[in-house]
């Protein structure tokens, strides 16, 4: 990082508190008013452009009453106020994932063959035995997290596992989730022969005489994911409580979920859950962050019903966001839409997972609905063909704030970042993806394809698209820090230059875009993304005291969270 904005920062700081003691009307202090918590000595990043820095907070009902100096916000200081003084360490709002799957990262926690950071096939194959050997014969083993590129890029067959599992069925998903391993066991019972034909978006990969291997890709999964037992009501709500403590422990405070559909699954899991799971803890004071749903697009007409009755907001723990669809699949399983073929399989352009006339007439119908709609794409013409289907719906509907969103938008044509912005498209993107893809992009893609679309977080930015930042947990853990150090610095493991680093993000982007961004791309931006008057208290507390220091390295941990100004994590006390 360069002094000129080293300096500039702490002059913005500077002329921030010298001018606090003369803006009562932008803290909006009510001198009746007496807080709940007020927090000093620290150094405050409030993710809202007008007034950026602060050293107090004066919180009230879990809401903020002010935010500027303890001078001013004193005032609010009555005999009952709890005086927190931070001694300078930085305090930010609370971070926002705007794209994982909570339930199923939860779930994985618990009681699946967890197959994340597996270097070598002899460790792949020692994981599943173990499991075989604490399950009953009959008994479904079912695992996630693999990355084949990790061990060199050679894929899983079932022979792998074939010999260690002749009772037990095995289902093993890809840490991407587009492609899964099941053993000879499991493709029989799910009916899967040489003359199963490739269904619509997915294809089952198979030896040269047409017999599967056991890999089944993203739309293919549909033959053997009925027969994988699904978790019970009370594994599921456990599954959320443990997501949702996780989540606290790394600073997220609210969180959009995309919930637990994947090309080949049931579009009624997420309903599902929301009637079993969340439901549940909305009801019994069980929900400890703020959760953002995203439905199926196949039931848009089901969510707009119940909008209708209900409205977007259930309670101040959970949301009813919008609508969500699949174009292409993974980079890592080859099964994202390129326009160009695959370097390492120079028969394939990837998969388009859906019928796209199909996909126009639904998002057409929910936007015209007011729903807002999601759409995965990773490739570039997948990119591309949801910003077409996007273009066509906002001219075929009218104009209006739809803020339709992107997930992933990880490879993009020359022009498309332009696109985004000029089109008003929400760029929902997970940076700490790229710590893997560095290694495997050129391998797929090409060197100069790889280094020219890939990640283009600056180019989106630079667009004035909006963009959000998630984990996609569990493909990747939910670590806000570590994705804001990833955009900032671009650096793989083990390496000791940027990737593509004109497209390095600086701190303050990269936080805008875990908070007040994030809050925005999903319709929450008035009740949460910013420390500003009038907002639920939602903030954390780093462990760093050196804003300077902060900006120069990118690196930071979590000391406290706190959702309405309540402590969260480490422990949850009352003010």
């Amino acid at each position: 990082m360069n002094k000129p904005l080293l300096l500039s920062s702490f002059l913005v700081f500077i002329l921030s508190i010298l001018l606090l003691p003369h803006l009562s009307k932008w803290s909006k202090l009510k001198v009746a008013e007496v807080a709940d918590l007020l927090v000093t000595n620290a150094f405050i990043y409030t993710s809202d452009p007008s007034f950026p820095f602060a050293n107090s907070m004066a919180i009230k009902n879990g809401r903020i009453l002010g935010v500027g100096n303890y001078s001013v916000l004193q005032e609010l200081e009555g005999s009952t106020t709890h005086k927190l003084n931070l001694e300078g360490k930085i305090v930010v709002p609370g971070f926002i994932d705007s794209h994982l799957h909570l339930l199923y990262g939860g779930l994985q926690q618990m009681m699946q063959v967890e197959l994340h950071g597996v270097r070598t096939k002899q460790e792949f194959v020692m994981k599943i035995e173990a499991a075989v050997k604490s399950k009953r014969e009959g008994i479904w083993v079912v695992g996630g997290g693999w990355n084949n590129d990790l061990w060199g890029g050679e894929l899983p067959m079932a022979n792998w596992i074939d010999d260690i599992s002749p009772q037990n069925p095995v289902w093993l998903s890809r840490m991407d989730g587009h492609m899964g391993l099941a053993n000879s066991l499991a493709i029989k019972m799910a009916g899967i022969t040489k003359e199963t034909k490739d269904p619509l978006g997915g294809t089952i990969v198979r030896w040269a005489d047409g017999e599967p291997t056991g890999l089944l890709i993203d739309a293919a999964k549909k033959f053997i994911l009925p027969s994988v037992p699904e978790p019970t009501i009370d594994e599921r709500r456990e599954a959320l409580l443990r997501a949702s403590n996780y989540a606290l422990t790394k600073g997220v405070t609210t969180v959009v979920d995309m919930g637990r559909y994947v090309p080949g699954s049931s579009a009624e899991l997420p309903w599902e859950d929301f009637t079993d799971v969340y439901k549940w803890a909305n009801t019994s004071g069980n929900m400890i962050i703020r959760v953002c749903l995203f439905f199926p697009l196949e039931t848009w007409s089901r969510l707009y019903d119940l909008v209708q009755k209900t409205g977007h907001v259930v309670s101040q723990w959970l949301y009813l966001g919008g609508v969500k669809a699949f174009l292409d699949g993974s980079l890592g399983s080859n099964s994202a839409l390129f326009y160009e073929p695959y370097a390492d399989d120079p028969d394939s352009y990837g998969l388009q997972v859906v019928d796209l006339d199909d996909l126009i007439n639904m998002t057409a119908l929910s936007d015209k609905s007011g729903l807002q709609v999601a759409i995965h794409a990773i490739g570039d013409m997948a990119n591309d063909l949801i910003l077409d289907v996007y273009d066509s719906v906002a001219s075929e509907n009218g104009e209006r704030d739809r803020r339709l969103r992107i997930e992933h938008a990880q490879h993009l044509a020359p022009g498309s970042a332009t696109r985004f912005g000029k089109q008003g498209v929400v760029a929902s993107v997970q940076p700490v993806h790229l710590l893997d893809d560095a290694i495997s992009a050129e391998k797929k893609l090409g060197k100069e394809r790889a280094e020219h679309g890939s990640y283009l977080f600056h180019s989106l930015l630079a667009s004035h698209s909006l963009l959000a930042f998630g984990s996609d947990w569990p493909v990747a853990d939910i670590d806000p820090l570590n994705n804001i150090r990833a955009a900032v610095t671009r650096i793989p493991p083990a390496w000791e230059t940027p990737w593509i680093p004109s497209e390095c993000l600086t701190l303050n982007n990269a936080l805008d875009a875990h908070t007040i961004l994030a809050a925005r791309a999903c319709f929450l931006d008035k009740e949460i993304g910013s420390l500003s008057p009038g907002k639920l208290a939602d903030f954390v507390v780093l462990s760093t005291n050196s804003w300077e220091k902060f900006i120069a390295e990118a690196f930071a941990s979590i000391e406290a969270t706190y959702i309405g100004g309540v402590k969260a994590y480490p422990a949850k006390t009352a003010v």
